[in-house]
């Protein structure tokens, strides 16, 4: 999933840890469009057939579709053919240091394309159209594994990939788990963090325009794909945070509050979800959306 893995278990056997990374690796394996051998690869290469695939990525899939239905396309899991053309075209850690090669940007072709078969439990996607799990996978898989860990016998726990995370339980210290909001990439304040969040069940996720940058021949580029451009969404926010029920509803919720243009649209985006959430702007200025002030450590 490009990223950091941190999981704490509290309570239960002490293979727990093992077997949740074990079924990271799993789901990595899957859902990775990195590998060609994955689900998703598979999915995306079917040029229009459909593909049975296994029930967890059939319920991602599905999760993703209804959500970016409920945030009216601000959320868009067709965006791959868009990112790709961007220049993010292989592993982040792989892309050239220098300047990547890009093409011209299109609009995501959107969910409509994305016709889903639960009886036999097949996707078909239209012509064109490209499935990229990044925006929902890391909190989904963390929702699904916290979930299996405390029906394993965990007291507690907490599944954190780079930063979207699912809390339940127990914390270590038998109150609210803390959560630390990471300073921006090149941030030189004498803080780590930009604040700590407390809750008891519940997920956290960031969309940042600065952790995944690349160089193109026409300036700079970021991975978070605007699906009405299909470019680098340009807009006032340099991250935004969200705290909500699950990690997939704040992983989802924190795209679509970033790709809007002001703090009160932001936090009507959030407010729909019953999420609440933190942006940042260029100058590094705080703008809360929604009431924040429970959750603030």
């Amino acid at each position: 999933m490009g990223t950091r893995v941190h999981v704490i278990v509290i309570g239960g056997p002490p293979e727990l840890v093992d077997d949740a990374m074990l079924r990271l690796d799993d789901l990595e394996a899957r859902w990775s469009r990195f590998r060609p051998d994955s689900e998703i690869s598979r999915l995306n290469a079917a040029d229009g057939a459909p593909v049975v695939v296994s029930p967890v990525t059939y319920d991602l899939v599905s999760r993703a579709v209804a959500e970016s239905r409920a945030t009216g396309g601000a959320f868009d899991p067709t965006v791959l053919r868009s990112l790709v053309a961007a220049g993010y075209d292989r592993d982040f850690a792989s892309l050239d240091p220098g300047t990547v090669a890009s093409s011209p940007a299109t609009p995501a072709p959107g969910v409509s394309a994305v016709a889903l078969d639960p009886i036999v439990r097949s996707i078909r996607l239209g012509p064109g159209t490209e499935i990229d799990p990044g925006g929902i996978g890391k909190g989904f898989a963390a929702d699904l594994v916290a979930a299996e860990l405390r029906a394993a016998g965990a007291a507690g726990v907490c599944v954190n990939l780079g930063g979207d995370l699912r809390v339940l339980g127990t914390s270590p210290d038998d109150r609210a788990w803390s959560v630390a909001i990471d300073a921006e990439p090149g941030d030189t304040s004498a803080s780590a963090t930009r604040g700590t969040l407390a809750l008891s069940d519940g997920g956290v996720a960031t969309t940042s325009a600065r952790r995944r940058v690349w160089r193109r021949a026409d300036g700079l580029a970021h991975h978070v794909i605007d699906p009405r451009t299909g470019a680098s969404a340009t807009v006032p926010w340099t991250s935004v945070t969200v705290v909500a029920g699950d990690a997939a509803s704040a992983e989802v919720g924190a795209t679509a509050a970033f790709l809007t243009s002001d703090t009160a649209s932001a936090a009507a985006v959030l407010r729909e979800r019953g999420a609440v959430g933190l942006a940042f702007d260029e100058t590094g200025r705080a703008h809360e959306l929604g009431d924040l002030e429970p959750y603030l450590a």
